[in-house]
C-alpha cells in the first residue's frame, strides 16, 4: 500500500478500533493490512496501535499520530475539491425513516447528479448511533437531543399533532381537554434512550403538561406507531406533515388541537472532533436548502 493509502487505513482502524472493519472498507485483506500498519510502525520507530483479543486501540503516539492524520487526509480532500476535484467517495447518513422517504429522497436525484462522483449511503432508524466507531459521517434526527460533543446544526421545527382514527373515537369518545382522557388508551412508543415508553405531551394552562395513558401496544418505530393509529390501537403523537396523507383520505383525525405538544426540531449532527469534510459539507448545506419552508427555523 502507498502512503496515503495507509494513512487512511490508519484512521480507519482507529475509527473502527477493528482491523477486520477498516480493511474491509479499504477493499484490502486483513493480512494486507496488518502487513502496512506493521511496515508504518517500523518506518516511524514507535508502535501506533494497542491490540486485544476484541478491540484496537491507539497507544499514546498512535493518538496524535491519527489527530494528523485526519487533518492531512481532510486538507486533501479540501485541496482537490479547490482546484476543482469533484466531491467524491462514500457519504455515510443515518436518517429517521419517515423524513428519508418524504424530504431526502424526493430530492436526491438533483443531488446525485450535481455530484456524480458521490455515492450515499442511507441507513434509517431512531436509536443512537456512535459515528466514528461505525463509519457514519453525519446522523439527522428528530426531537430533543442529549448533550453530546457532537455538532449539532438545526434545519427546522415540526409541528406535533394528536391523532386518533374515527373507529377508535367511535367506540371511546372524542377528547375535547386533555382532562377528559380517562378511559383512553395510546399507542406507547418506546424511547430509545430509557426503553420506557413517552408519555403524551399537551400545551395547557400555559404550561406543557405529560399525560401517560395505559398502552396495550408498545412500539420502537414511528411507521408501526402510525399504522397502529390506522388500525384504532389508541391515541398517537407526531409530526402533523406525516398525516397529510391520512387528513385527506379521513384514516385519521386530529383531536385536542387546542393542547397541542411542543414543536419537534429537526437537526444534523457531526462528530466536533473531525474536521468537517467537503462530503459532509455540500450534503449539510443541501439538507438546509431543501427542508420545506413550514419547517424551516422560524417557522
Amino acid at each position: 500500500m502507498d502512503r496515503l493509502a495507509t494513512l487512511d487505513l490508519f484512521v480507519r482502524i482507529v475509527d473502527r478500533g477493528s482491523f477486520s472493519a477498516a480493511a474491509a472498507a479499504c477493499g484490502v485483506s486483513r493480512p494486507v493490512a496488518t502487513a502496512a500498519i506493521k511496515a508504518l510502525e517500523n518506518r516511524l520507530g514507535t508502535r501506533l496501535l494497542q491490540r486485544s483479543t476484541r478491540h484496537v486501540q491507539p497507544t499514546a503516539e498512535g493518538a496524535a499520530y491519527y489527530r494528523r492524520c485526519v487533518a492531512i487526509l481532510a486538507d486533501l480532500e479540501d485541496a482537490d475539491r479547490g482546484a476543482g476535484g469533484a466531491v467524491a467517495g462514500v457519504l455515510r447518513v443515518d436518517v429517521v425513516g419517515h423524513l428519508a422517504r418524504t424530504i431526502i429522497l424526493p430530492a436526491l436525484p438533483g443531488f446525485l447528479a450535481r455530484h456524480p462522483s458521490l455515492t450515499v449511503h442511507i441507513g434509517e432508524g431512531e436509536r443512537y448511533v456512535d459515528l466514528i466507531r461505525e463509519g457514519v459521517d453525519c446522523v439527522v434526527r428528530a426531537g430533543t437531543l442529549a448533550d453530546s460533543d457532537m455538532v449539532v446544526r438545526h434545519l427546522g421545527t415540526m409541528e406535533e399533532v394528536t391523532v386518533a382514527s374515527s373507529d377508535y373515537l367511535a367506540r371511546h369518545g372524542t377528547p375535547t381537554t386533555p382532562a377528559a382522557l380517562e378511559g383512553h388508551q395510546m399507542i406507547g412508543f418506546v424511547s430509545s434512550r430509557t426503553g420506557q415508553p413517552l408519555p403524551l405531551e399537551f400545551t395547557y394552562d400555559n404550561e406543557m403538561r405529560e399525560v401517560m395513558l395505559p398502552a396495550r401496544l408498545l412500539v420502537s418505530g414511528a411507521d408501526t406507531s402510525a399504522a397502529a393509529a390506522r388500525l384504532g390501537l389508541g391515541l398517537v403523537q407526531a409530526p402533523r406533515y406525516r398525516f397529510a396523507d391520512d387528513f385527506a383520505q379521513g384514516t385519521l383525525v386530529e383531536v385536542l388541537a387546542d393542547f397541542q405538544p411542543a414543536p419537534t426540531p429537526i437537526s444534523v449532527l457531526y462528530p466536533s472532533n473531525r474536521q468537517l469534510s467537503p462530503r459532509v459539507r455540500v450534503f449539510v448545506d443541501w439538507l438546509t436548502k431543501i427542508i420545506p419552508p413550514e419547517l424551516r427555523p422560524g417557522k
